[in-house]
């Protein structure tokens, strides 16, 4: 997968992506499909991935008359990306203050605690 920069994805972008790295590849009708009903036009959808392949996100071959698109970064380095920024617009660089808001302003079950302590005590042996 390529090494492009991505500055920010809005919603309607990280859906699309989501699609295609659920699919593996999807042509703009299985994109739109895969939306749901969110009153979007095939057009609007193509438009999209047009400017989403500019950027090097994604990347198409032609099949017949179809293009057939795929992602072309991976899911992990998106939410990598895109969760390093939130931290740093939202709380200033400051994990602590990121994961103490979460915890205050969310439900968090048993179990996802759990599995939050448990990432912690990793982390503090490795650290």
């Amino acid at each position: 997968m390529g090494k492009a920069k991505i500055h920010r994805l809005g919603d309607l972008q990280l859906q699309i992506m989501r699609i295609l790295w659920d699919r593996g590849e999807a042509t703009v009708a299985q994109v739109l499909e895969g939306l749901g009903d969110i009153g979007l036009a095939y057009t609007t959808i193509a438009t999209m991935l047009r400017k989403m392949e500019g950027r090097g996100l994604v990347s198409h071959r032609t099949e017949g008359r179809s293009f057939i698109y795929r992602a072309r970064v991976k899911a992990d380095d998106v939410s990598h990306r895109m969760a390093n920024q939130l931290v740093d617009r939202l709380f200033e660089g400051s994990l602590f203050d990121a994961v103490n808001h979460l915890l205050t302003t969310r439900e968090v079950s048993r179990d996802e605690l759990s599995r939050i302590e448990r990432l912690i005590a990793e982390k503090r042996k490795s650290s």
